[in-house]
């Protein structure tokens, strides 16, 4: 049960990110808003973590949480604020939606997927450019394509590393460890890289900020470290089939943009797809471990 609430969460929250990064990079620069978001998020995380008393990780593990916090956090997350600098946020979503593909190919050594499992992990992605692809001609800059596929990588990557050697510490306290490793690193590259503003600062970016760290930092992340030591990576990772999904109806529902027949056969595509990877037979995973309690 806490493994489905740990999923929605990332699903619900993270779909909502990509606009609030948007808008936080209109007066942020990437690092800079690495920076902020982080900082804030690792000292409300680290805080929650000591009021819970929750147990520090072993000494042997903190070099591990410092470098997937590296990685995920400090590199893959800023590349995701640069990219849509350039490049459409419905793109992005799509760029992102590669995760899973990654943790599959990563991790199928040891937790295959078998034919339904691959079937629904194209079938995904199929359903997600069906979904939020631009129709009619745009440019996109081709370096933000690279930079978000990069990315995608770093993530998967970065995310097994983390499920392979770090087993002690709590929930907060890991994640809080990790985004404090991301703050620094902003703190220190934004300087190096146009520094921490690229516009004036306007209120909406500070909310932003703010959403992006309480929301899309200490709630949906610390989930999505639960979510990665419960599930099987495959699995775990379809979450990313289901934010480009809720960033469309949030922008029907709020913006009130247009949402037709194309969107709703590209939801239906995705809830195909995450079903063929959730409910195919156990046998597949063989190696998968149980949820954690």
């Amino acid at each position: 049960m806490m493994g489905w609430l740990a999923y929605f969460t990332v699903a619900l929250v993270w779909g909502s990110t990509y606009f609030a990064i948007a808008v936080g990079v209109e007066s942020f620069t990437p690092y800079g808003l690495v920076a902020v978001r982080f900082t804030l998020a690792s000292v409300l995380a680290l805080g929650l973590g000591r009021l819970r008393r929750e147990p520090w990780p072993p000494a042997r593990e903190v070099g591990h949480i410092v470098f997937v916090g590296a990685l995920l956090l400090g590199v893959s997350n800023a590349m995701v604020s640069w990219a849509e600098l350039t490049v459409p946020s419905g793109v992005t979503a799509v760029l992102a939606a590669l995760v899973p593909l990654w943790l599959a190919f990563f991790s199928m050594g040891k937790e295959p997927l078998g034919p339904k499992g691959w079937a629904g992990l194209g079938l995904g992605l199929a359903g997600v450019v069906v979904l939020v692809w631009p129709a009619g001609t745009l440019r996109i800059d081709p370096r933000g394509l690279v930079v978000m596929i990069l990315g995608s990588v770093i993530w998967s990557w970065g995310t097994l590393h983390g499920k392979r050697f770090v087993h002690g510490g709590g929930l907060l306290t890991n994640g809080g460890l990790q985004m404090a490793t991301a703050a620094v690193m902003g703190w220190a590259v934004a300087p190096l890289t146009g520094g921490y503003l690229r516009a004036p600062l306007r209120p909406q970016a500070v909310l932003a900020a703010g959403y992006l760290a309480l929301f899309g930092s200490v709630l949906a992340y610390s989930a999505y470290i639960y979510l990665a030591k419960a599930w099987p990576p495959a699995k775990m990772g379809t979450y990313a089939y289901l934010n480009p999904l809720v960033a469309v109806l949030l922008g029907t529902l709020v913006l009130k943009e247009p949402f037709g027949v194309r969107g709703l056969v590209g939801m239906l595509i995705i809830l195909s797809a995450v079903a063929l990877v959730q409910l195919r037979p156990a046998a597949a995973l063989p190696d998968s471990q149980p949820e954690v309690s």
